[in-house]
C-alpha cells in the first residue's frame, strides 16, 4: 500500500526540514556550550605592591586557583589601573591589613568583575577585613551591566544575514553586480539603524556615534558580502551557513556576555579574530578605554570584509562561466534542432528516388 513515502512533494518537505533541526541542535551545542558553565580559565589578575610578602601571597593565590587564575604582581595602583584600562587583567587586589581593595573595569566585562570579586572576597575575609571594590570603567548607567552592546550584535547580525536570505530568494534573478550593490545599500541601512538604536534610543552610546556607525557598516558589509556570494555555492543551504558562522560561532565567541577567560578554550579562541569580537570590543574600546586596541579590532572588521568581497568576486566568475555554458549549450541545442529537419529531407528525397 502506497503510504505516500514516495512522494516527491514529501521528500521536497523533509529535505527543507533537515535546516532547522539542524540549526536546533547547532544552536543548543553552541549557546549551552558556551554560556551554560562559565568558569575561570587562566583568568588574568594583578596583585598589587612590592616586597617578599606581596610576592608570597601572590603565589598563595595561584596555588589555590590553579588553572582557573594567572596571578602577577605590580608595583603600584597606577600599573594596574594602566593594565585593567587595556584590558590585559581582569582585576587587580591591592593588598592592606586593614582595608583590602579590588580594582575593577567593569565596562570590559561586568562578569569578569563578578568573577575576580568572587575569588577574592574569602581572600580578604581571612584577613578579616571587608573587600572594597572600585570600579575604573563602570558602564554608563543607561547600560549598567554594559551587556547593551552585546544586543546591538544581535541586532545588526539578524539585519544582515536575514537580508543576504531575501536577496537569495528574491534576487535570484539578478545579476550578481547588482545584488553586491544591493548588499552595499542594505548595509547602509542596518548600520544605521544600529546607531540608532546605540545612540538616540538606548543611549549606549554617549559619544563617538559616528565611529560606531562606520563600525556598523563594516560588520554588517562583511556578513552581506560572504552571504551574497556563498549563495552561488551552497543555494537554500546558505540560510544554515549563515546561522553557523555569525549566530552559532559569533555570539558566543563576541564576549558580549563572557570573556574568553570565562569559557573554554575554543570560544577563546574564535574571540581573538571573529567579526563579532571585533565589532563588540572595538566599541568598548571606543566609548570606555580611550580607543586602546580599536584599531586591531576595526582592521578584524576590515579583514571580514576583503574575504566577502573575494567569495563574491569569485562567484560572479563562477556566475559568468556557468552562463557562457548555458549559452554554448542552447547554441548546440539550437544547431541540432536545425539539422533534423535537413535529415528528413534528404531521406524523403532518397525514398522517392527509389520509388522511381
Amino acid at each position: 500500500m502506497d503510504t505516500g513515502l514516495r512522494s516527491p512533494a514529501l521528500r521536497h518537505v523533509l529535505t527543507h526540514l533537515v535546516t532547522p533541526l539542524l540549526m536546533c541542535l547547532g544552536m543548543g551545542l553552541a549557546y549551552m556550550g558556551a554560556f551554560v558553565t562559565p568558569e575561570p580559565h587562566h583568568l588574568p589578575v594583578a596583585v598589587v605592591g612590592t616586597g617578599p610578602e606581596v610576592k608570597v601571597f601572590a603565589q598563595t593565590v595561584k596555588d589555590k586557583a590553579g588553572d582557573k587564575l594567572d596571578v602577577r604582581t605590580v608595583p603600584n595602583r597606577t600599573e594596574a589601573v594602566d593594565l585593567l584600562k587595556s584590558r590585559d587583567i581582569t582585576g587587580a587586589y591591592v593588598l592592606s591589613a586593614k582595608s583590602p581593595q579590588l580594582v575593577v573595569a567593569t565596562a570590559a566585562s561586568d562578569m569578569g568583575a563578578m568573577a575576580v570579586e568572587k575569588v577574592f572576597t574569602p581572600v580578604a575575609a581571612q584577613q578579616g577585613a571587608v573587600l572594597r571594590v572600585t570600579d575604573v570603567a563602570p558602564p554608563v548607567d543607561d547600560d549598567p551591566t554594559g551587556q547593551g552592546l552585546f544586543f546591538l550584535l544581535i541586532a545588526v547580525s539578524i539585519g544582515s544575514y536575514a537580508s543576504v536570505a531575501a536577496l537569495g530568494a528574491a534576487g535570484a534573478g539578478l545579476l550578481l553586480r547588482i545584488r553586491a550593490l544591493l548588499a552595499v545599500g542594505v548595509s547602509g541601512v542596518v548600520s544605521v539603524i544600529g546607531a540608532a538604536l546605540a545612540g538616540p534610543v538606548f543611549h549606549l552610546a554617549h559619544h563617538d556615534l559616528m565611529t560606531v556607525w562606520g563600525m556598523s557598516w563594516l560588520y554588517s558589509a562583511g556578513i552581506l558580502f560572504i552571504g551574497v556570494g556563498l549563495h552561488t555555492f551552497l543555494k537554500r543551504w546558505t540560510t544554515l551557513a549563515m546561522m553557523v558562522l555569525f549566530v552559532m560561532l559569533n555570539f558566543t565567541s563576541s564576549g558580549g556576555l563572557f570573556r574568553p577567560e570565562l569559557q573554554n578554550g575554543f570560544f577563546g579562541t574564535l574571540h581573538a579574530f571573529w567579526n563579532g569580537a571585533g565589532f563588540v570590543e572595538g566599541i568598548r574600546s571606543l566609548l570606555y578605554f580611550d580607543r586602546d586596541g580599536l584599531s586591531g579590532n576595526v582592521g578584524t572588521l576590515v579583514a571580514w570584509l576583503m574575504v566577502g568581497l573575494l567569495v563574491t568576486a569569485v562567484a560572479g566568475a563562477v556566475e559568468r562561466a556557468r552562463a557562457r555554458g548555458a549559452v554554448r549549450e542552447r547554441a548546440r541545442h539550437a544547431v541540432r534542432e536545425e539539422a533534423v529537419p535537413q535529415v528528413e529531407v534528404v531521406e524523403e528525397e532518397l525514398e522517392e528516388s527509389v520509388a522511381v
